[in-house]
């Protein structure tokens, strides 16, 4: 079985996926998440290098990635502050968003870079001895088969 043409994604309210749906234009999946630079994690000064983000990716109706809004809101210096300036920010896009609805999607692979990082679904096969594997980044949420719209953090 292979990565299907478009996977689907269960909007899970309160958890990870709340912020997915549809509008007008077709889907969306919403997220506030954030990067970290490679091998910071071990430094002792590593708030610098954690960075959040606001994001909004949107899909036509069939799934096809349409435009990413990905907006920086601080680092993890001021985690609190950030966190809270990227949930706001996301907030109103998603508001901005004519008729929408949180549900289940299903969206195709695709990747935009922002500060040196991939954001979108990517083919993470690779990485799981070619078993086929989707992951959403930064989010690090794990699709596999039976491809139901569950996923792994």
């Amino acid at each position: 079985m292979a990565i299907p043409d478009r996977v689907p994604i269960a909007h899970v309210r309160g958890y990870r996926t709340s912020h997915i749906g549809h509008y007008a234009g077709g889907q969306f999946f919403g997220s506030v998440t954030a990067t970290l630079e490679p091998g910071a994690g071990a430094e002792p000064d590593w708030r610098p290098h954690k960075r959040w983000y606001a994001v909004l990716h949107r899909f036509d109706p069939t799934g096809a990635h349409t435009g990413s809004q990905i907006w920086f809101a601080g680092t993890s210096e001021q985690e609190r502050a950030a966190v809270k300036r990227a949930k706001a920010h996301l907030t109103e896009q998603i508001k901005a968003l004519p008729d929408h609805r949180f549900g289940n999607i299903a969206i195709g692979l695709f990747h935009v870079e922002v500060d040196g990082h991939v954001f979108g679904l990517v083919d993470g096969s690779d990485l799981y001895d070619g078993h086929d594997h989707a992951e959403f980044l930064p989010d690090t949420l794990g699709f596999d088969p039976p491809w139901d719209g569950a996923y792994d953090t």
